[in-house]
């Protein structure tokens, strides 16, 4: 099985394009989107739609929890909240009721697919570090070989052992597991890189080599963000587009 592994669309419909005509050529067998569709961007309903149309399974992200009121974002800063409230006055109500039902995680074929962290998958806690890594050692038998996670938009891979302190950065593209450890996988974002790389982010993991990928896709910025800057969301997250932080 060759998985298709997407997250963090956040309603950038030039970058998910882009992703899905790049996985035409990656022979994909399933495609699993790890959450976040909505939020900044403007084009919800189109990236809803695509999502909808491609992806055998979308775990709930933290904006979708928001738009679908399914969480208290009172607490985000005003653009982002702006953009959530935005979101949920202009999606269709089909859409609306696919995020409603979202998963949290879903585990399959030894994959573990999630938003956030594995050690309190409501609370959509970030991993972007070696010490955020490591806390997953006390569940270490409850994890699956590969956990698959969004939420950062970096891309980031840890191995942890139990027999080892700590968790492991791995500085690769390309890497295959190995026995005797397991892996969390931050798979970057497709609609707002952080990494200071504004292509699309999108991953593939096969299940029969145990072989994960990291790919990225140029798209079209400009049209992206001046979608956004034609709007009333912030225009920070159109101009940040250009820069992929």
């Amino acid at each position: 099985m060759r998985y298709g592994i997407l997250s963090d669309t956040h309603a950038n419909i030039e970058a998910l394009e882009a992703v899905f005509a790049a996985f035409e050529k990656e022979r994909i067998d399933r495609y699993v989107c790890l959450g976040d569709t909505v939020g900044y961007g403007a084009s919800p309903n189109e990236a809803c739609s695509l999502i909808r149309s491609k992806v055998a399974h979308t775990i709930l992200g933290n904006h979708d929890a928001a738009v679908a009121g399914r969480m208290d974002y009172s607490y985000y800063y005003h653009a982002a909240r702006q953009a959530l409230d935005k979101h949920a006055q202009e999606l269709e109500p089909a859409h609306m009721d696919w995020l409603k039902a979202l998963p949290y995680e879903v585990r399959e074929n030894g994959v573990h697919f999630c938003h956030g962290s594995p050690l309190n998958i409501e609370e959509f806690d970030y991993i972007f570090a070696k010490d955020q890594a490591a806390k997953c050692l006390t569940i270490w038998e409850k994890m699956s070989q590969l956990t698959l996670i969004g939420h950062s938009h970096l891309c980031k891979a840890f191995a942890l052992n139990p027999d080892r302190p700590g968790a492991q950065e791995v500085v690769a593209q390309t890497f295959e597991l190995r026995p005797g450890w397991k892996y969390i996988v931050s798979v970057g974002s497709v609609g707002q890189p952080r990494d200071f790389d504004p292509r699309a982010s999108y991953t593939v993991f096969d299940t029969e080599t145990k072989t994960f990928e990291f790919k990225r896709v140029e798209y079209d910025v400009k049209a992206s963000a001046g979608k956004i800057l034609a709007s009333d969301l912030e225009p920070n997250f159109g101009t940040r587009l250009f820069l992929g932080i």
